[in-house]
């Protein structure tokens, strides 16, 4: 695959690398030499297309945020099971928002769906996934200035650095065109932006200027954002218009063997397939494949459409958390079949009284509204340490709310 056709796919690849790769990187911290590249660089952006005046606008006094290293070779925090994962992310707290924004923004979601042909819940599940419906798009604890971390990626990362440096060059455009000032590019670590988190190359190549306001824009009003990304998964993902993501499904005793290829549904059902809610399958002519993603979880078929959600962040874990988040949002219910070892997802109101518990301990959660981010899986983990709940995970579940409430 081609780094272009995935929006993330050069996450997975920085991972591989910093799996094989032992130690930290060492960060390039001088400011001189820093400076020296800036001016190297400008010969490249004045080829590529941006003004002498763009440039000094953006770099000419800026500092490099070498922190993005060390954030670049951390290791996963948290170590989830999938129905941790699945929990955590599909919670009460999104889904009551989601119904929100659902209706808040039902026109906006009907145009998009018309466009685009994006199933609207499944939007609305990706946004929640990205920036829980925005929620998180300018916070600071989160977001960080996006043109000093790509100019230190693109400086200092020797092992990308032809992609953080046409990251930075996308950005310089984008800042050329005149639809962001510098300081308002903000986004995570890796230049990630806006809602929807795009990357510089989306933004410039998916955009859309949806709200029709003369520039494109991932923050602000959700309508650029939303359907840039829709433009997104339709173009480079293939999405099928009224096709579905896929199915929970039951499969007969004897084994039937999961494999790449895609069998239309009328295949399945006559090898005995059936779907867990009972109902019959409303599109015999869908094809799709046989997938388990959990020894004695839920078993699906899934469709072109959920790779087409896929192709957002190459994650299957991902690309189910978006289309479950959206079937809740949509009215529906959790899946037919639980996860082996697995437990339900706690309510808003369980959650928020593990926080409460917890702050009053003294663990700071960051705040008792009912989200768990990860200061409360800090808290968690701290606590579970403290009392020898193993593993100490940090996973807000119905074990620490018992622990908690036996030790009130």
């Amino acid at each position: 695959m081609k780094a272009h056709l995935s929006r993330r796919h050069f996450l997975s690849v920085l991972l591989a690398a910093a799996l094989t790769n032992g130690g930290p990187l060492q960060a390039r911290s001088s400011q001189a030499a820093f400076a020296a590249w800036v001016e190297r660089f400008r010969k490249r952006a004045i080829a590529d297309g941006i003004s002498n005046a763009t440039y000094a606008r953006a770099l000419a006094s800026i500092k490099p945020d070498t922190s993005v290293y060390a954030l670049q070779k951390a290791q996963p925090e948290f170590r989830e099971q999938l129905w941790q994962y699945l929990n955590r992310r599909v919670s009460e707290w999104r889904i009551s928002i989601g119904r929100q924004r659902a209706s808040k923004h039902a026109d906006l979601l009907a145009r998009i769906e018309r466009d685009y042909g994006v199933d609207r819940y499944t939007m609305l599940g990706l946004w929640g996934m990205e920036t829980a419906f925005g929620e998180v798009v300018l916070n600071p604890k989160h977001m960080r200035p996006i043109i000093p971390a790509l100019a230190a990626l693109a400086w200092g990362e020797p092992r990308r650095r032809s992609y953080w440096e046409k990251e930075l060059l996308n950005a310089l455009e984008i800042i050329q065109r005149g639809w962001a000032e510098p300081d308002a590019m903000v986004g995570s670590w890796a230049g990630a932006m806006g809602h929807t988190q795009w990357m510089p190359e989306v933004w410039l190549n998916m955009g859309v200027d949806y709200d029709k306001d003369g520039r494109i824009s991932p923050y602000g009003k959700p309508d650029d954002a939303l359907a840039g990304t829709a433009r997104f998964i339709q173009r480079r993902g293939g999405y099928r218009r009224g096709e579905a993501w896929g199915y929970e499904v039951h499969v007969p005793p004897r084994r039937l063997t999961t494999s790449k290829r895609m069998d239309p549904i009328s295949t399945w059902a006559k090898r005995g397939v059936r779907l867990a809610s009972g109902k019959p399958f409303p599109r015999l002519d869908e094809r799709a494949r046989l997938w388990r993603p959990a020894a004695g979880g839920p078993t699906f078929l899934l469709t072109r459409n959920f790779y087409a959600v896929r192709s957002y962040n190459p994650a299957s874990s991902y690309a189910l958390a978006i289309v479950h988040l959206g079937d809740r949002i949509r009215g529906e219910g959790p899946f037919n079949q639980e996860f082996r070892g697995g437990e339900r997802a706690l309510t808003l109101a369980e959650i928020q009284e593990v926080q409460r518990r917890l702050t009053r301990r003294g663990f700071d959660t960051g705040g008792t509204d009912g989200r768990v981010g990860r200061d409360t899986m800090r808290a968690v983990r701290a606590f579970q340490k403290k009392v020898g709940i193993s593993p100490a995970d940090g996973y807000a579940g119905l074990k620490v709310l018992a622990r908690l409430r036996d030790g009130a």
